[in-house]
């Protein structure tokens, strides 16, 4: 639901033009808690071990190790909560009358194209709304890939040399994520607004797709790197695949409002997180079976060990890129046939 909401709030509070940037600065909140969480999580985990002049043994945060980062994340929480009282309604519609009005709320602009009509079946006609359900199956296929991505990236990263891992440590692995994830907000308010304007939606797509296959195919030869170039590599690799997966839902959010009349927009987003996270939760255990079986082939003779995990997510990739191209896929205003 919190998905659901900030994606449909998104599109409301502002104009067309200005779509691309709003939907980015909503997709930077991950960059910004893939800095904050695993700092909170890595460095405030067991205090009474890792700071012993500040938490006692006997204290709260010495009998329970991980309440600190827990009561950390529920004060953020609370703090969200009461923002929420200082935004304003979106539920309005926009009129010629009141689009002559100079106040803020008459100058919103609905940000689906004009041939966006709603049927006339309500949220039923979303089911044969052939492009925004064509958009909604590809975004579902990068998201199985980007869950599966983030399952299999820890693992790898921890997991021993001998078996195609680093040997990293949980705190190396949050501090490769949380640089990523500095990295990924710089990208996403300063570089991200400028390639979406100047390349159409689809093609980025494609293009992100084309360019991450390289690169997870990378991976597997990592751990025949060392000190700093395998942190720089690494760290290069995780904010190219991560800034990638930001910018590919960013851009299907904007084709799946661009696909349905304003009142249908809050469902076809509902109806979108709801299939995307039925995807997303057989990611994780899809990837942990090929990573399980990859870690019994070290010596196979065809990608052996972790090659064959990064090849699976590849895999994905191309299915989603093929899915991108007609006759499968329909843009706004083209045909359903």
């Amino acid at each position: 639901m919190r998905v659901l909401s900030s994606q449909a709030y998104a599109s409301e509070v502002c104009r067309k033009e200005h779509s691309h940037l709003a939907l980015s600065l909503m997709s930077s909140s991950r960059g910004i808690g893939l800095i904050v969480g695993p700092a909170i999580g890595g460095y405030l985990a067991q205090p009474a071990d890792k700071y012993p002049g500040i938490f006692s043994v006997n204290s709260i945060f010495g009998r329970f190790l991980y309440f600190l980062p827990c009561l950390c994340i529920s004060l953020l929480a609370i703090a969200a909560v009461i923002a929420c009282f200082w935004l304003p309604e979106t539920l309005h519609k926009h009129t010629e009358d009141t689009m002559l009005n100079s106040s803020t709320e008459a100058v919103e602009e609905p940000c689906s194209d004009l041939n966006a009509e709603q049927s006339g079946s309500g949220c039923l006609s979303l089911f044969t709304n052939w492009p925004l359900m064509s958009t909604i199956t590809v975004y579902c296929i990068f998201s199985l890939q980007d869950m599966a991505y983030a399952e299999v990236f820890s693992l790898w990263a921890v997991s021993d040399r001998k078996y195609g891992g680093l040997s990293f440590s949980s705190q190396d692995v949050g501090s490769v994520l949380s640089i990523s994830g500095l990295l990924l907000l710089i990208y996403q308010i300063l570089i991200y607004p400028l390639v979406a304007n100047s390349i159409d939606p689809i093609t980025l797509v494609r293009a992100i797709a084309l360019l991450t296959i390289p690169l997870l195919s990378s991976y597997p030869f990592m751990p025949a790197l060392s000190g700093s170039i395998l942190q720089l590599a690494l760290n290069c690799a995780s904010f190219l695949k991560n800034s990638f997966s930001v910018t590919t839902m960013t851009v299907f959010n904007i084709l799946m409002n661009d696909a349905v009349s304003q009142d249908l927009r809050a469902s076809a987003n509902g109806l979108s997180v709801t299939l995307m996270s039925i995807f997303k939760t057989i990611a994780p255990a899809v990837a942990g079976v090929i990573f399980s079986w990859a870690q019994r082939r070290q010596t196979a003779p065809f990608l052996p060990g972790d090659h064959l995990v990064f090849f699976m997510l590849n895999v994905f990739t191309v299915i989603g890129l093929m899915l991108t191209f007609r006759p499968f896929y329909a843009r706004n205003g083209t045909s359903n046939h």
